[in-house]
C-alpha cells in the first residue's frame, strides 16, 4: 500500500461540503407504520402532531442558548418528516430563524419516504427551505420492501425518484443489504437501479437485528431467515467496487458520495461537531457532555408545555472523547490524528493509540501516514471492530 491509495489521510476533515457551524437535528416522531428492523422512536398514530410541532418549536426556544453559533445543517429526521404539512415546516423555520443564526449556504435535509413524495409533495418542499431530500427507499424490489414491512412499493421507490429530480439537485437514498434470501444478483441490481437515476449519494446500511423488533421475533420463530453476516460482507465488498467504478466517494463507511455531495449533516457528526437535538429521543453534543430527550411524545410535550426541558445529560471524561473520537474518525475517509490525541488527550493517549493499532497495520487493516491512521479497503467491513481495539478503558 502507498499514501497515493490515501488521497485523504493528510487532510483535514471538512465540516461538509465547506462552511463552519454547528447542526441543528429536529426528530419528527410519526410513522404511517412501523417497519420491522426499525427501533427508533416513533408513533403511528398523528393525533398530537399539531402539539408535537407546537412543542418543537418551544423547545428550541428553551434552548436556542446551547446554539454557540451559525448553523450550517438543520436535519428533519424521524420517523417520517415528509408527513410534515406546509403550514407546520413554515412554523419551524420561522421559529428558527426567530432564535437562531443560519449560515446562508446551510444544508437542510429532510428524510423522507417514497409513498409521501407526491408531485404536489415535492413541490411545496422544493417552494420550502428544504435544500436536500434523504429519501428511504431501502430496496427496489417488492419481496424486500414486504419483508421489511416499508410503506411503499418497488414502483413507487423508482417514480418518485423520477419526479424529485425535478425539484432537487442535492439528493440521497437509503438502501439496506444482508437481508435473508437476498442474492448477490438482485443486490447488484438494486445498485444498478440507483446509479441508472442518477444519484448523487447513497447511505447504504446492513440489515441488523436490534432487540425487541418483529424482525428479531420473526426470527426467532423461524419464519424468517436469521442475518449472515457472510452475506452482508459480500453485499459491502459488491458496494465498494460498484461505488468506486461509478465515481463516488466512500467518505464515512455507510456513505457514498459525488464529489460535491458528500453530506454535510452526516460529515459532520463523524468529525465530531456540535449539533442541538430537538424533539423526543432526539440526542445532543457539544463536545464536553451529551443529553437526549425523553423518547415519550406525551410526556414529552407535557414538560415542553410545562416549561420543563426533558432531558438527560451526562459530562464525557478525558477518556470517553478520545473513545469517541477514535470510533467516530476511523468509520472515514480522514481517519484519526495522532498530533490531535496527543494535543486534545495526552501523550499516553497517542502511545497507546499507535501500540493498539500496530498489529493491524502489520494485518494491512490499518494504515499509517503523516501522523493519521485510516481504515484500509482490507479492513473497512470491520472498522468497528479496529475502533473498539484502540478504545482506552482506563488509562491508569
Amino acid at each position: 500500500m502507498k499514501i497515493k491509495d490515501f488521497p485523504h489521510a493528510g487532510e483535514t476533515p471538512p465540516f461538509g461540503a465547506g462552511g463552519s457551524g454547528v447542526g441543528l437535528y429536529i426528530h419528527i416522531p410519526f410513522c404511517k407504520q412501523a417497519c420491522h428492523y426499525c427501533d427508533f422512536h416513533f408513533s403511528t398514530s398523528l393525533k398530537k402532531k399539531n402539539e408535537l410541532v407546537d412543542a418543537l418549536c418551544q423547545e428550541m426556544i428553551l434552548r436556542k442558548d446551547e446554539i454557540p453559533g451559525p448553523l450550517q445543517t438543520i436535519y428533519f429526521g424521524g420517523g417520517t418528516p415528509s408527513l410534515l404539512e406546509a403550514e407546520e415546516l413554515a412554523q419551524i423555520f420561522k421559529t428558527i430563524d426567530s432564535h437562531f443564526e443560519v449560515n446562508p449556504d446551510a444544508e437542510i435535509t429532510l428524510e423522507a419516504n417514497p409513498d409521501d413524495l407526491t408531485e404536489a409533495k415535492l413541490k411545496m418542499l422544493a417552494a420550502s427551505r428544504i435544500n436536500r431530500l434523504s429519501i428511504g427507499v431501502q430496496s427496489f424490489f417488492e419481496e424486500d420492501l414486504k419483508l421489511m414491512n416499508r410503506a411503499h412499493n418497488a414502483i413507487e421507490a423508482v417514480t418518485c425518484l423520477e419526479l424529485a429530480k425535478n425539484y432537487f439537485d442535492n439528493i440521497s437514498i437509503d438502501l439496506i443489504y444482508g437481508m435473508p434470501d437476498m442474492s448477490d444478483a438482485r443486490w447488484q441490481e438494486n445498485l444498478d437501479k440507483t446509479l441508472a437515476l442518477d444519484i448523487p449519494h447513497i447511505s447504504s446500511y446492513a440489515l441488523t437485528v436490534e432487540p425487541n423488533t418483529a424482525l428479531q421475533k420473526f426470527i426467532e420463530k423461524g419464519v424468517v431467515k436469521p442475518v449472515d453476516d457472510a452475506v452482508a460482507q459480500g453485499h459491502f465488498e459488491i458496494l465498494i467496487e460498484r461505488m468506486q467504478q461509478a465515481g463516488f466517494e466512500n467518505y464515512e463507511f455507510s456513505n457514498f458520495g459525488k464529489p460535491g455531495y458528500y453530506s454535510q449533516n452526516n460529515t459532520a457528526y463523524w468529525t465530531g461537531k456540535s449539533y442541538l437535538g430537538i424533539g423526543p429521543s432526539a440526542h445532543s453534543y457539544d463536545g464536553e457532555t451529551r443529553s437526549w430527550n425523553i423518547n415519550s411524545n406525551p410526556k414529552y410535550i407535557k414538560a415542553i408545555q410545562s416549561g420543563e426541558l426533558p432531558i438527560e445529560r451526562e459530562t464525557l471524561s478525558v477518556t470517553d472523547k478520545y473513545n469517541e473520537y477514535v470510533m467516530t474518525g476511523l468509520r472515514t475517509i480522514w481517519g484519526i490524528s495522532l498530533i490531535k490525541i496527543e494535543e486534545s488527550f495526552g501523550l499516553k493517549f497517542k502511545e497507546y493509540a499507535l501500540q493498539q493499532a500496530q498489529k493491524h497495520i502489520e494485518e494491512h487493516l490499518l494504515f499509517l501516514d503523516q501522523e493519521r491512521i485510516v481504515v484500509t479497503q482490507k479492513g473497512k467491513f470491520l472498522s468497528d471492530g479496529l475502533a473498539s481495539d484502540l478504545f482506552l478503558i482506563n488509562l491508569s
